[in-house]
């Protein structure tokens, strides 16, 4: 029986367990969004309320226990300056799992875990990444067509002969 235990094994062991959540909160602190399993999502969301609180506290311990926790010292920069001053008149509930289906390997159920209000941040990058995606289309393009006119006119003198 279970009775009393709280949390999420995830099938691995402490050490692992700990270091696949540090690298979850730590992506979703630089990104807002990630897509994991759903069990991982509802593991690591606690964890990432809890930086999210100690970024609203904003002092130096809060900030080395942060950092404690967090990967990379721009995660814990980002969660002080961005994220967390983005939540100053609420209390909890940073965060949203939105599930997303089946993934196709092996059938896990998949979700996003975002944080509240960034949704305008991430269109911005997704719009960027369009517009990125459809110049270098155009680049394609041109190197395509100039690739066609050489080789055309490469064909149309040995014909003549």
């Amino acid at each position: 029986m279970r009775h009393r235990n709280a949390g999420y094994k995830l099938g691995r062991n402490t050490s692992h367990r700990r270091a696949v959540l540090r690298s979850l909160v730590t992506s979703i602190v630089l990104n807002d969004r990630i897509e994991t399993t759903i069990t991982k999502a509802k593991a690591s969301r606690p964890l990432v309320e809890k930086m999210i609180t100690l970024g609203k506290r904003g002092d130096v311990h809060a900030r080395r226990q942060a950092a404690a926790y967090l990967m990379t010292p721009e995660s814990v920069d980002r969660l002080f300056a961005v994220v967390a001053p983005r939540y100053g008149a609420r209390n909890g509930g940073y965060s949203r799992i939105t599930r997303t289906g089946a993934r196709k390997g092996d059938a896990a159920e998949m979700a996003f875990i975002e944080l509240l209000g960034a949704e305008q941040e991430l269109n911005e990058k997704a719009q960027k990444r369009a517009e990125t995606r459809a110049k270098k289309r155009e680049e394609l393009q041109k190197q395509l067509e100039e690739q066609n006119a050489a080789a055309a006119a490469d064909e149309a003198p040995k014909s003549e002969e």
